[in-house]
């Protein structure tokens, strides 16, 4: 039986195993302002998450059976502990406390809010926080959580607007994962859906399996909840098609470039590093522009699915659309990523006032390689673009080798490494390694001087350095070296700028 987090948590003492984990850390955050009392526990090893927990006051321990005291009333535990296995958690069931998975949790949050959820293979992060930049502009009372640290939202995962304890109807919008179906837990009342394509082959081993996950969480929705859906992805539209047979009681609303009436998008192009496109708005009013200072077209859509979700907000709570253009106008300018998410974390210095812009991105599945690297290239105009790239999890990158390796065409030099494992696996269970996925490459043509292998992402650092040193006079602006994957190669990107 799936316990629930009480309605009132003021004074309600909860732990949390994992604590450092990037959703943990944000539910942390969510529930400490909703008046918990938070203890943690987790690993030695510091992570961007600390400082987080260091602004609450929050010191994670060590994992120990002592960390479960008497007080504590509540457990909310990451799915990458056991309860049969970490000695915090076999304490607590030994003690018969409720424990909940973090995906619980955050359901049972869900149910006590008007909760929206924002899922899809690509783009949950952003679009979550760029609903969140939107909504820190409007008149509503929300709640937002992210899976990573949003600049906007303050270096945090989460945002809460000043009026939420003034307001019974509460909106929740959360970042919700299709990973072993974890958005099931979830309540929506409205649903983002990006984008729908094969992915987690450990758990959908087929397309269908992990489309039909997506429907069932669609049909999650209330009677006459609402699917916001992108039109432009073959994925997403599939999914729409098989809900309105089922559910003809969903409001669907498509955006994108394909979109028919309200929402419909258009883009205009690149100006002084802005993405530019206009928007139909609303009935009958035309179309507005709109622009973002992040790169990628995917970003575009991305601004456009939020657009939508606040409209929808706006029009559910009885405020009028035209009334509130210039705040969402406005706020999507101030929206600069998040964390690992097209961040730039230095700028290199070079002769001639040219400079090597740096930057980490989260990007692990080949279609989010290829949009990001076509973005950075239609954005940075004039910088030779290299980039280092870490698969994550041989099961992904076995079953996509073909699209992992001619995903890479908008950089002029590449970098791989090892394959960076995932405790869900095996690595002698697979005949597949980071050298296979170079030797892929090179069958696309890329020339052999401009792909390189290390084992080790640090170990390609005097390599980089020489080939930034050596063309510094080929390119009129300079350079754009990017870390993209899931795994630890974003230490190569923080190791170039010291070293310079």
């Amino acid at each position: 039986m799936i316990e629930n987090l009480p309605d009132n948590l003021n004074g309600i003492h909860i732990h949390f195993v994992g604590i450092k984990g990037t959703g943990m850390a944000a539910l942390v955050e969510i529930l400490f302002h909703a008046g918990a009392i938070i203890t943690g526990s987790d690993v030695e090893e510091r992570f961007y998450t600390d400082e987080i927990l260091e602004n609450l006051n929050i010191k994670p321990l060590a994992f120990s059976e002592k960390n479960i005291t008497s007080e504590i009333q509540y457990v909310i535990y990451s799915s990458a502990y056991k309860k049969d296995k970490n000695p915090d958690l076999i304490e607590a069931v030994r003690k018969n406390i409720p424990c909940l998975l973090y995906t619980q949790a955050l359901g049972s949050y869900s149910k006590k809010n008007y909760s929206c959820g924002i899922c899809g293979v690509h783009g949950k992060t952003s679009t979550t926080g760029l609903t969140g930049t939107i909504l820190k502009n409007l008149p509503l009372p929300f709640q937002v959580l992210a899976g990573s640290v949003i600049n906007s939202f303050g270096n945090h995962c989460t945002f809460t607007s000043e009026n939420i304890n003034q307001s019974k109807n509460r909106i929740f919008v959360a970042e919700t994962c299709e990973y072993q179906k974890h958005f099931m837990s979830f309540f929506p009342k409205k649903i983002i859906l990006t984008s729908v394509e094969p992915d987690h082959q450990d758990f959908y081993p087929t397309y269908n399996d992990i489309l039909n996950a997506f429907v069932e969480y669609v049909l999650k929705l209330p009677q006459n909840g609402t699917l916001i859906f992108c039109a432009d992805d073959k994925g997403a539209f599939e999914v729409y098609q098989k809900v309105k047979v089922l559910r003809p009681d969903i409001d669907f609303i498509p955006y994108g470039e394909n979109a028919s009436g309200d929402f419909h998008l258009n883009f205009l192009g690149i100006k002084d590093e802005k993405n530019n496109f206009e928007i139909q708005f609303f009935k009958n009013s035309g179309f507005k522009e709109f622009s973002l200072s992040v790169p990628g077209r995917h970003e575009v859509l991305d601004a456009c699915a939020s657009v939508c979700l606040v409209c929808s907000l706006l029009k559910e709570f009885g405020f009028k659309l035209e009334d509130f253009y210039s705040q969402i106008s406005s706020a999507l300018l101030t929206f600069s990523g998040g964390k690992r998410r097209s961040e730039i974390v230095g700028k290199i210095p070079l002769k001639n006032n040219k400079n090597v812009i740096v930057i980490d991105d989260y990007a692990h599945h080949p279609t989010a390689i290829r949009t990001t690297l076509q973005g950075f290239k239609e954005f940075y105009k004039g910088r030779r673009i290299i980039v280092d790239f870490m698969s994550h999890t041989y099961s992904r990158t076995l079953s996509l080798l073909k699209e992992f390796a001619s995903s890479f065409g908008c950089a002029d030099e590449i970098y791989l490494h090892k394959i960076y494992s995932s405790a869900r696996e095996n690595p002698s269970d697979f005949d597949i390694s980071g050298k296979t996925l170079y030797d892929e490459v090179l069958k696309t043509g890329v020339k052999k001087e401009n792909v390189h292998y290390f084992e080790e992402p640090l170990s390609a650092l005097p390599s980089v350095i020489k080939s930034i040193s050596s063309s510094q006079d080929d390119f009129p602006d300079g350079f754009l070296f990017v870390t993209m994957g899931a795994g630890d190669n974003w230490k190569l990107g923080k190791a170039l700028i010291e070293k310079f």
